[in-house]
């Protein structure tokens, strides 16, 4: 049980560095930031989980089994990740990649404390055995006082593509080659930059990455020495009683400093042939995932091939909607639909297939999905791209990124659109090389 205070406040910038400072005390933490674009289907501004009661990490095997056991019996609040790779669990599939990360496939915790941010209040929720500390904590984090120095940016990481320009352009033929012989439509090909033997700030490089990225499911995740340092702009799933959302995103153009410029390349994006089918394909991916789960003729595209704009890029976004049965468990329609469609291709077994023997590293978070369960069931997991991933224990740092591949797609320009999605992340890094 918990004991629960409310507050009137407001969640300024200041407020977000006292309480992520005061939060790093603790082994495990989550943050999870709206960075004000709540009002688009979300429940709150922000929300920080820390301190973990109990807490469940797994392999691929029956990881799903294991996580609805754990969501059902702990019902509670519980905040954490799913891997890529628990595509495992789902399919009869492998990952014989290289991990430089080493994270479990699967991390979820129950926290002692959790705060709610609203627009104008702040909800904490404490379990009763840490509730006399409320009042002390709330004290100590006011008077928090944010002093620039405290979060002075790392040191330049050396940073090394495990794929090169070349073999990248390679694999995007092989996987044009799969695409005219009928095997797949489309697949998202991905490539790892990584440092070896690097040390950096967690907390500074998510403040700088959130700063210029301002995406609307960001996160710093701190799980013992794993680190999820995300700016990620998709959704991967939301249940809100017994609807469900999904929003992949397919099709990127950069951002331009002239705002007419700027104007006319969100223009173009929303009518490019190329970037229209991409998400088209995968829109209709979604909702096949979907109507497994859903009520009959439930599955609804609210949006189809919407355009957003963001702090580093300009973003083609879907949305697909679905109503299931109030006794669906959330484990399962989570098991059903995963992994996203906009990090896998179409058909979806297929592309997974194709791509675990042309990628050069495993995925690992990457490509998977952080974020919690409420008690009532109901939950919120972003997609984990344009995210820095970090062991501080193997001092081994790590972002990746992808492009999609269909029939119409051209090596080079697939090859600049994954350089453009790492812009932030080398940009947080202090990285001014080319590889």
């Amino acid at each position: 049980m918990r004991t629960v205070k409310k507050y009137p406040f407001s969640l300024t910038e200041a407020a977000k560095k006292r309480f992520l400072f005061w939060a790093q005390q603790f082994t495990e933490v989550v943050w999870l930031d709206s960075n004000k674009h709540s009002k688009n289907y979300g429940s709150y501004q922000a929300i920080l989980a820390v301190d973990a009661f109990t807490s469940i990490k797994t392999d691929t095997h029956s990881a799903f089994d294991k996580l609805k056991e754990y969501q059902e019996t702990t019902a509670d609040w519980i905040f954490g990740y799913l891997s890529y790779d628990l595509k495992n669990d789902v399919e009869r599939l492998i990952s014989n990649n290289f991990d430089g990360l080493n994270f479990p496939e699967l991390y979820f915790f129950q926290p002692k404390k959790i705060f709610l941010f609203s627009e104008e209040n702040l909800e904490i929720h404490y379990l009763n055995m840490v509730a006399d500390e409320i009042a002390k904590d709330w004290e100590v984090i006011s008077e928090i006082i944010y002093k620039p120095e405290e979060v002075d940016s790392s040191k330049p990481v050396k940073i090394h593509a495990r794929t090169s320009k070349e073999n990248y352009i390679h694999k995007v033929n092989e996987l044009l080659d799969h695409i005219k012989r009928g095997d797949i439509y489309e697949a998202n090909l991905c490539k790892e930059f990584y440092s070896e033997v690097s040390q950096i700030d967690p907390l500074a490089t998510f403040l700088h990455l959130n700063e210029i990225s301002e995406p609307p499911f960001s996160v710093f995740m701190k799980l013992e020495e794993q680190y999820a340092l995300s700016a990620s702009p998709e959704r991967y799933l939301k249940r809100s009683g017994n609807k469900i959302i999904s929003q992949p995103i397919k099709g990127t153009a950069k951002r331009l400093p002239d705002k007419e410029d700027d104007l006319k390349m969100a223009q173009q994006l929303a009518v490019d042939p190329k970037e229209r089918s991409e998400n088209i394909m995968i829109t209709d991916l979604v909702r096949n995932d979907l109507s497994r789960i859903a009520e009959k003729g439930s599955v609804i595209v609210e949006e189809l091939c919407a355009i957003y704009t963001f702090e580093q890029v300009h973003q083609m976004i879907s949305t697909i909607s679905c109503k299931v049965t109030p006794t669906l468990s959330s484990v399962e329609v989570m098991r059903k639909t995963f992994p996203m469609g906009s990090m896998t291709g179409a058909p979806k077994i297929s592309a997974m297939k194709i791509i675990e023997e042309i990628e050069d590293a495993k995925r690992g978070l990457y490509s998977g999905a952080i974020g919690y369960f409420t008690p009532y069931g109901d939950f919120d997991f972003n997609v984990v791209i344009r995210s820095i991933l970090y062991n501080s224990e193997k001092e081994y740092v790590s972002f990746s990124v992808g492009s999609a591949i269909t029939v119409n797609s051209i090596p080079e320009n697939e090859y600049e659109e994954c350089l453009l999605k790492a812009k932030a992340m080398r940009q947080v890094l202090h990285i001014t090389s080319d590889s």
